[in-house]
């Protein structure tokens, strides 16, 4: 298996099991690597150039394919009191009590272009970006640790090509002005730049809901805030994007935001969670250009009832969205799911529910489409962010997970069944 294809994000590949008369059951086997608190978010790359995925989450990487041996990559030096004895990482679950990690969201990328994958860390909204250089084989000891950026605000900043050159540049907003920040590609460890789309606004570190992609299919990836879209301008002179008002949220905003041809019509929809504290998943349906902009009709996919939905799915705290095609059908579906414990076991939208993690089908039919849920797992949950791919090389996308639970591995399998056995399996539409 050659690295790029084990390592890349599973995009449209191949037909539907359906289409190919097969009937295939998607089950999920779940690893738990570490019990500790460490970070909201882990990332799938092949650190050691081994040939099997491996998995970073906070400071340790795990090597696959067993996940057993353990590299820190930067000093793993937190702790707690419980009961007189020291615990590692930060207060969560085995505290019992509510505590924050230095490591908000964890992306992987080969920064400096040496072959070897790099770590990113998103540490704290407001706080400084750091990306860990990988030493290469046989080295030991820590990771060198080159800080690009100090003030990356926001709850859901991650790693896009904005400006498509190619390279990823780091989608956030800063100081109160959306943009993003890029690197100079010929040394990559100096301090990047940030680029202002917007006018200064009232966002914060802590704001919510924040995306990228081609709203009005021009070709140019655009800037999603939970409030409306800035439109990237054909050539770029330094000059403000023009701001599309739209409320994709009305409430705090959610996760990542996402614009997709969900439907398959031609144009970009848009997907997003409403609050990630609360309730709320969504998607914007393009109903095509008009008077200069891009109008939407938005549809509920969950919220505070069973009702709500249309196939009777609730859970709460959906703070981290991430797509892949996990079916194989050359279509994106999405992961997502309850973040566990983002304030603590007493705090937003019924805690103590179950941490549940679910991928959504997206199902085009000739009525439109449809996005069915499929629950993963109930017993893990999410964090700010979560990874999405074939770690183990069989063709079939995974997840990672990082949250107050620890980290979490599961391994994507297929079974082939009959079409009786098929159906009953499948969830049941109640609206």
């Amino acid at each position: 298996m050659k690295l790029s294809k084990l390592l890349l994000p599973l995009l449209p590949l191949a037909a539907t099991s359906i289409q190919a008369e097969e009937y295939l059951l998607h089950t999920w086997e779940k690893h738990r690597l570490d019990k500790h608190f460490w970070a909201e978010g882990a990332t799938i790359a092949d650190f050691d150039k081994d040939g099997h995925g491996d998995v970073a989450y906070g400071p340790y990487i795990f090597a696959g394919p067993d996940f057993k041996k353990k590299t820190t990559i930067y000093p793993d030096t937190a702790s707690f009191d419980l009961k007189k004895k020291k615990i590692p990482g930060f207060k969560g679950e085995l505290s019992g009590t509510n505590g924050y990690s230095d490591n908000f969201l964890t992306y992987s990328y080969d920064m400096n272009s040496d072959g070897w994958m790099d770590v990113l860390v998103f540490g704290w909204p407001g706080k400084d970006t750091t990306w860990y250089e990988n030493p290469g084989k046989g080295a030991t000891g820590h990771w060198k640790g080159h800080v690009v950026f100090k003030a990356s605000d926001g709850e859901s900043p991650r790693p896009m090509d904005i400006d498509g050159d190619g390279k990823p540049e780091l989608l956030l907003h800063s100081g109160g002005f959306l943009g993003y920040v890029y690197a100079d590609w010929k040394n990559p460890t100096k301090p990047w730049t940030f680029k202002k789309v917007s006018e200064k606004g009232k966002w914060h570190r802590y704001t919510h809901g924040y995306g990228a992609g081609d709203v009005n299919n021009d070709g140019r990836m655009d800037i999603l805030q939970s409030l409306g879209w800035w439109e990237q301008p054909a050539k770029d002179n330094g000059q403000l994007w023009k701001h599309h008002k739209y409320p994709f949220s009305t409430g705090r905003g959610g996760a990542q935001m996402y614009a997709y041809d969900f439907d398959g019509n031609g144009d970009n929809d848009v997907l997003t969670s409403l609050d990630g504290h609360g309730y709320g998943i969504v998607w914007h349906e393009s109903k095509g250009a008009k008077n200069g902009t891009v109008e939407f009709e938005k549809h509920t996919l969950v919220f505070k009832e069973p009702s709500d939905s249309p196939y009777g799915v609730k859970f709460t705290q959906p703070h981290s969205i991430t797509m892949a095609d996990v079916d194989n059908d050359g279509v994106l579906d999405f992961v997502t799911g309850k973040r566990f414990w983002a304030h603590g076991p007493d705090k937003d939208a019924e805690p103590k529910a179950a941490p549940v993690i679910y991928w959504f089908r997206t199902k085009r039919t000739s009525k439109g489409v449809d996005f069915v849920p499929y629950l993963i797992d109930d017993d893990s949950g999410t964090g700010t962010q979560h990874d999405v791919k074939d770690i183990n090389g069989d063709g079939l996308a995974d997840i990672a997970i990082g949250n107050k639970k620890g980290a979490f591995v599961f391994i994507h399998k297929t079974q082939k069944v009959d079409k009786a056995t098929w159906e009953k399996a499948q969830p049941k539409r109640i609206h």
